[in-house]
C-alpha cells in the first residue's frame, strides 16, 4: 500500500508539474512566496489577531480556504500562460506571469508582517498603500 501511495503521488506530481511547464527557479520561488504568504497570514490572524481579511482580525476557516483556492487559481494562470508559450513558441508569457505573481505575493507578505508590528520602510508602505488603493478601485468597478 505504501508503494502504491508513493507512486500515485509521484505520478500526480509529475503530471501537475508537466502542466506548469516543469520545475524551474521561477516556479519554485513562486511556490515558496505563496507558502510564506499563507503562513504569515495565518500567524497575523492566529497569533496577533490582526488580519485585514476578517472583521474580528482573528482566524477564520472560510477565509483560509479562500486563500488556498486563490493560490490554486494562481497556478492555473501559470498553467495557461505556459500553454500560450507553447502555442507561440516562446517562454515570455509564463515567466512574466510568474514574476508578476511573485511581486504580488511579496507585497502581501510585507503587509502581513506589518500587521504583526514589524518595521516597514516608508517606500514599501507607500507601495502597499498604492496597490491597495488600486485594488479597491478595481473592486468597485
Amino acid at each position: 500500500m505504501k508503494n502504491f501511495i508513493i507512486t500515485s503521488v509521484g505520478i500526480a506530481g509529475g503530471f501537475i508539474l508537466s502542466l506548469l511547464g516543469g520545475w524551474s527557479n521561477g516556479l519554485c520561488t513562486l511556490i515558496v512566496f505563496m507558502a510564506v504568504d499563507y503562513l504569515t497570514g495565518i500567524i497575523s490572524a492566529g497569533v496577533f489577531k490582526n488580519s485585514s481579511k476578517t472583521k474580528s482580525g482573528a482566524l477564520n476557516s472560510s477565509v483560509g480556504f479562500k486563500g488556498i483556492f486563490k493560490k490554486m487559481g494562481i497556478l492555473f494562470v501559470v498553467m495557461l500562460a505556459y500553454r500560450i508559450d507553447i502555442t507561440a513558441n516562446t517562454n515570455f508569457v509564463k515567466n512574466s506571469v510568474i514574476i508578476a505573481y511573485i511581486a504580488n505575493e511579496f507585497l502581501s507578505i510585507t503587509e502581513n508582517l506589518a500587521l504583526m508590528g514589524l518595521y516597514m520602510p516608508s517606500a514599501l508602505k507607500k507601495a502597499i498603500d498604492i496597490l491597495q488603493k488600486e485594488e479597491n478601485d478595481e473592486n468597485t468597478d
